[in-house]
């Protein structure tokens, strides 16, 4: 059973909510209402409008009653609300209109080949992950580079988990609030492409009721995947240091992701060499 935190009919409708009062009716141009807005963003019957249907219909909609709408409808209301790809995938695989994941259940593991990969990209830190951020394979050196990896169980070896609860991560990442922002956007993605997985239902319970921060963060509704970026880093050993990351996707595994890790300027780059020959 899906929690109830986690139900794709409430969630859609309140996904819908929070991206019609997020909008701003100056900017989309739309004519000034005779009477003062009582709340912010668009209405109900301006997102109708703009997509084509009706306004009982949004209403029911935002009221989570069970609809199903349509392709088509979908993509009018994404065009409406003006989501970007990943809120417009979003909206799909809560609707059920998108091709269905693999249900629940344990995670397939990461293929022979992908494993030894990850372990020939030595000497960059790599590691490959589910969509459920469980950590498959890892290199000596994403080990080292991650505080405390090897005194984790392997119940626990989930970067979310890491990130959030490990104690020794508390303070590695410079801006945890940014890391954990990009995380919690990726797991929304992935349980609106996963609804009926219970294992990742379960982890985003237990990460809200664990920790404030994942809870109020979760409450924001953000939704994407962050395919390459930058993160600073204070490592207990090396110090303090910078990483530029980029995550591939595996053509024949698309539910995989591996990681790369490179140093972002030479002195990182000395930081890591000296950690990593350890």
């Amino acid at each position: 059973m899906t929690s109830r935190t986690m139900d794709p009919a409430q969630e859609l409708a309140a996904f819908l909510r929070s991206r019609r009062e997020g909008l701003d009716p100056d900017r989309l141009g739309l004519p000034s209402p005779r009477r003062r807005r009582r709340t912010p963003g668009l209405r109900r019957e301006e997102v109708a409008e703009l997509a084509g249907v009706s306004t009982d219909y949004v209403v029911r909609l935002e009221q989570g009653r069970g609809l199903r709408p349509s392709a088509e409808v979908l993509a009018a209301l994404a065009r409406a609300l003006c989501l970007d790809p990943s809120e417009r995938d979003y909206l799909f695989d809560l609707a059920g209109r998108r091709r269905p994941a693999a249900a629940g259940g344990p995670a397939a593991g990461a293929a022979p080949s992908l494993a030894r990969l990850v372990g020939d990209l030595s000497p960059l830190p790599a590691m490959l992950l589910d969509h459920r951020y469980d950590i498959l394979a890892w290199n000596p050196e994403m080990a080292r580079l991650l505080p405390g990896f090897e005194t984790v169980p392997p119940s626990r070896r989930n970067a979310m988990w890491l990130c959030l609860l490990h104690p020794a991560m508390r303070g590695f990442y410079a801006d945890r609030e940014q890391v954990l922002r990009d995380g919690i956007a990726h797991l929304r993605a992935a349980w609106a492409a996963h609804p009926r997985d219970r294992e990742l239902s379960g982890l985003i319970d237990e990460f809200a009721a664990q920790d404030e921060d994942f809870a109020r963060l979760w409450s924001e509704r953000e939704v994407g995947v962050n395919g390459r970026g930058r993160k600073a880093l204070r490592h207990p050993v090396a110090g303090a240091l910078t990483v530029d990351f980029e995550v591939l996707l595996p053509l024949q595994d698309p539910e995989l992701r591996l990681l790369v890790y490179r140093a972002a300027d030479e002195e990182s780059r000395a930081s890591l060499d000296r950690l990593c020959a350890r």
